[in-house]
């Protein structure tokens, strides 16, 4: 905004002029101005603006170079220069505006979308694909494109577009995940994995017949819904009772040594939203073998009966990148772990009690358990569940993530492949 208040005049008045549609009259005043102020960065995006309404599209590109020569980062410039550019057929040159101006403007999801526009014309597949889901999603975080009243009618064509070329395309992408599983074992082998798919693109139902069963992430169709599982259910889970003393031996010798131990909430946010305590501060932290699928050798080796016990349990998730999740789970005193969900009910989620004091306990469904040591339990994490220690000393449970015992063993591994394939685009959608 310009403090001449001539040339402030003189700015309103042609735009005035182009809003009643007279950009015959707005150019030349434009063209005095600038005259006088030659760089001047909204007087050359309004002489663009009367150019293009006059039919001088290379003048208006013109204008537009020039206003970027001496405002490279200008949105409007950006966001105008890649508009024209792409109406004039250079989309590798409207592709590096847009991309310019999200640099600026990274909520701009109207910029994402021509973005993928301009990828898809230039046969981009992927990287359109990822632009478009990037583009809705962050519109719709908003409360924008959710409906015809909240799209411009302007980009509706191409909001809908979008939209469909985002649900076919996801749809293919991660399909092909497990398309080798497919081909070697049969479509029937593989059909309550692409139904599980299909719910979590919104294409089919996804709701567990027990209306307590809700995962954050991706339901698993056909799996019996049991809050709490029979350690027998799960093959070879009993077996790791069996070293419950050579895992506390271990524990003993890192419980109190601060390597290797991590906040389980990395940000203090989210942890003051999950734990409370009544007399100080609640504190959960975990001694990892496996965070996120990732290996921690380190502490592996600190304890390598307890790694070895782990590795050897036939059932556990393992899925690149995201699973499992495997550590000596820390609460001190007076920690209380609120009631929260899991991701999926592909996993189920065991206990192995080592330091257990009095007044500790986990609650699946509102079914309370009361830890005891070297006695395991089992339970699907998507029902909501709590956790607290309301004793004056720490209380240690070996945790483990398992496959749900209902999934077949080509299931699990489609399941793996899918995860993964639905976190790569997560991921990249992210970054876009």
């Amino acid at each position: 905004m310009t403090s001449d208040p001539f040339l402030r005049a003189g700015i309103d008045a042609a735009r005035a002029l182009l809003m009643q549609g007279d950009a015959e009259a707005a150019e030349p005043r434009l063209r005095r101005l600038l005259d006088k102020h030659a760089d001047h960065v909204e007087l050359l995006n309004l002489l663009a603006m009367a150019q293009i309404r006059l039919g001088q599209r290379t003048q208006a590109m013109q204008t537009l170079q020039r206003a970027l020569a001496a405002h490279p980062d200008d949105p409007l410039s950006l966001n105008s220069h890649g508009l024209l550019a792409e109406e004039l057929g250079d989309r590798v040159a409207a592709l590096a505006s847009f991309s310019r101006l999200l640099a600026q403007q990274p909520g701009n999801f109207a910029a994402r979308l021509h973005r993928g526009r301009l990828y898809e014309a230039l046969g981009e597949r992927h990287q359109a694909l990822v632009a478009y889901s990037r583009a809705l999603s962050d519109a719709r975080a908003q409360g924008r494109w959710v409906s015809d009243a909240t799209t411009s009618p302007a980009l509706r064509d191409a909001v809908l577009h979008a939209v469909r070329t985002v649900r076919q395309g996801t749809r293919e992408l991660f399909m092909a995940s497990y398309a080798p599983l497919q081909q070697q074992f049969g479509a029937a082998a593989l059909k309550r994995v692409e139904t599980c798919l299909l719910a979590h693109l919104g294409e089919r139902p996804a709701a567990s017949p027990d209306a307590r069963q809700q995962p954050t992430f991706l339901y698993f169709p056909g799996l019996p819904p049991q809050p709490y599982f029979a350690i027998e259910q799960i093959g070879g889970l009993a077996a790791l009772a069996d070293h419950t003393a050579a895992i506390r031996e271990e524990l003993e010798q890192v419980l109190y040594r601060p390597e290797g131990h991590q906040r389980v909430f990395l940000d203090a946010a989210t942890e003051a939203e999950n734990l409370k305590g009544s007399r100080g501060a609640p504190r959960w932290n975990g001694f990892y073998f496996y965070r996120h699928g990732l290996r921690q050798e380190e502490n592996a080796r600190a304890c390598p009966r307890t790694a070895a016990a782990l590795d050897a349990q036939p059932l556990l998730a393992r899925i690149p990148g995201h699973a499992p999740e495997t550590l000596f789970s820390v609460f001190a005193p007076d920690t209380h772990l609120l009631k929260h969900r899991g991701v999926t009910n592909t996993r189920v989620v065991a206990h192995l009690p080592l330091i257990v004091p009095p007044d500790c306990a986990l609650s699946v469904a509102d079914e309370a358990h009361h830890w005891r040591e070297g006695e395991l339990v089992a339970f699907d994490d998507t029902y909501e569940h709590e956790a607290w220690n309301r004793s004056d000393q720490t209380r240690v449970v070996l945790i483990l993530d398992l496959w749900n015992p209902h999934l077949t063993e080509v299931e699990r591994a489609a399941v793996s492949a899918l995860v993964v394939a639905l976190g790569d685009f997560r991921e990249q959608t992210e970054h876009a």
